[in-house]
C-alpha cells in the first residue's frame, strides 16, 4: 500500500532503533532522565528558547501550553481553520476551560487588523484575551507556511497588549526548510512553541514544548495534571534526538514529492489543485467536480492500493514523507487518473 494518509506513519530509522537500545532508563516523572534532558535541551536550542519539556503528543503539548499560559475563562484568538479548533476535540474549552474566537485568515494567516479589533482586556462586560495562537505550517491550509513578516506583526501586536503568543509548530521544520531559515527565526515570533519529532522527522513518539524556564516549569505541572508524565522515557527521547540531528534537511525531498503529486493531479484536471499552493508536504485535492464525496474517493483509492484521508466533504489530504518515492507518487496519480477517467 502507498500510504499518503499522514507523515505520522513514518517508521524509525536504524540509527533511531540503535539509540533506543542504548538509552538511559531514568524516571522522567521523578528524578529525571539524562536522555530526556538532552532532547529537551537540544529542542530548546533549536527553537531559540530557554527550556523544553518532552510530551507524548502535539495535541498534549498544545493543551499544556494553554494551561500554562492562561487562566480559566480567558479567550484564545486564533485563525478559523486552526488544527486545535478542528482536530483536537475541544480541549481548548473542555480541558483548558478557555473560550476561543476564530479570526478570518488567508492560507492560515490571520487578518492582522481583525486580530487587532479582537484583542481586548478583561472588563466587567468582556472576558479578556488570554492567548494569541499561530500555526506554522498550517494543516487545513494545505501545509501553507506563514510568512515571517506576518508572524512578526502578530507577535508585535500581542506584545503591545501584553498577551502571550503560542506557536503550534507540529511541522515547524518543514516551515523552516520551505523558508530557507533556521527554526529559531520562526519561533522568535512567539513566546512558546511546540513541534513534533514523530511526523516527517520519523521518531516513533513525541513532541517538545519550548519557552522560558519559568513557563516550562509551569508546563511540567500542567503536563502531570493531564497525565503526560512518562516514566522510563529515555528510549523515546533517544529517537527524538536522532530525528533532530539527522532528519531535518531531508524534508526538502518530501516537499518535492508533494509538488510532483500536485502537478500530476493538475494534469488530470486543473480543478483538483493548484501546484503553486503546495509549499511543503501536504496536498489537498478538491474532488467536488466529480460529484462524489471524499470518503468514497478514499475507499476507491484504497482498493487500488493508495491510502489517503478525507479532509473535508469534498477534499482529500495527501501527505508525503520519507517512505514515499517518486514511483509511488506516479502510481498514486495513475490510480487517481483511472478513477477520474471512469466517472
Amino acid at each position: 500500500m502507498i500510504d499518503l494518509r499522514s507523515d505520522t506513519v513514518t517508521r524509525p530509522t536504524e540509527a533511531m532503533l540503535e539509540s533506543m537500545r542504548e538509552a538511559t532508563f531514568g524516571d522522567d516523572s521523578r528524578d529525571g532522565d539524562e536522555t530526556v534532558r538532552k532532547l529537551e535541551a537540544l529542542a530548546a536550542a533549536r527553537a531559540g528558547k530557554e527550556a523544553g519539556a518532552f510530551m507524548p503528543s502535539g495535541t498534549m503539548a498544545n493543551l499544556v501550553a494553554m494551561l500554562a499560559h492562561a487562566g480559566r475563562g480567558g479567550e484564545v484568538l486564533l485563525e478559523d481553520g486552526s488544527h486545535t479548533l478542528n482536530a483536537e476535540l475541544g480541549g481548548i474549552a473542555g480541558a483548558a476551560g478557555l473560550f476561543h474566537r476564530g479570526i478570518p485568515g488567508r492560507r492560515g494567516a490571520m487578518d492582522v487588523e481583525a486580530l487587532r479589533e479582537a484583542v481586548r482586556p478583561l472588563t466587567r462586560h468582556h472576558m479578556g484575551t488570554a492567548l494569541v495562537w499561530m500555526e506554522n505550517t498550517h494543516n487545513r491550509a494545505g501545509g501553507a507556511v506563514l510568512p515571517l513578516a506576518h508572524m512578526a506583526a502578530v507577535h508585535g501586536l500581542a506584545r503591545e497588549k501584553d498577551v502571550p503568543v503560542h506557536l503550534d509548530g507540529a511541522r515547524l521544520f518543514n516551515a523552516a526548510v520551505a523558508l530557507g531559515c533556521a527554526v529559531a527565526e520562526i519561533s522568535a515570533h512567539s513566546d512558546s512553541v511546540c513541534f513534533c519529532v514523530s511526523k516527517g522527522l520519523s521518531a516513533p513518539v513525541g513532541s517538545i514544548l519550548c519557552g522560558t524556564a519559568a513557563f516550562i516549569e509551569r508546563a511540567r505541572a500542567c503536563r502531570r495534571m493531564v497525565g503526560g508524565n512518562m516514566r522510563q522515557a529515555g528510549p523515546l527521547a533517544a529517537a527524538g534526538i536522532v530525528a533532530l540531528e539527522t532528519m531535518t534537511a531531508r524534508l526538502a525531498e518530501d516537499h518535492q514529492s508533494a509538488k510532483r503529486l500536485a502537478e500530476g493531479f493538475h494534469r488530470i484536471d486543473a480543478s483538483l489543485c493548484d501546484p503553486k499552493d503546495v509549499e511543503t508536504n501536504l496536498v489537498r485535492a478538491d474532488v467536488r467536480k466529480s460529484g462524489r464525496r471524499a470518503a468514497q474517493w478514499s475507499a476507491d483509492l484504497k482498493a487500488k492500493g493508495v491510502l489517503v484521508a478525507p479532509a473535508d466533504i469534498h477534499v482529500l489530504r495527501f501527505v508525503t514523507h520519507r517512505h514515499i518515492s517518486a514511483p509511488d507518487v506516479d502510481a498514486a496519480v495513475s490510480a487517481f487518473a483511472e478513477l477520474w477517467k471512469n466517472l
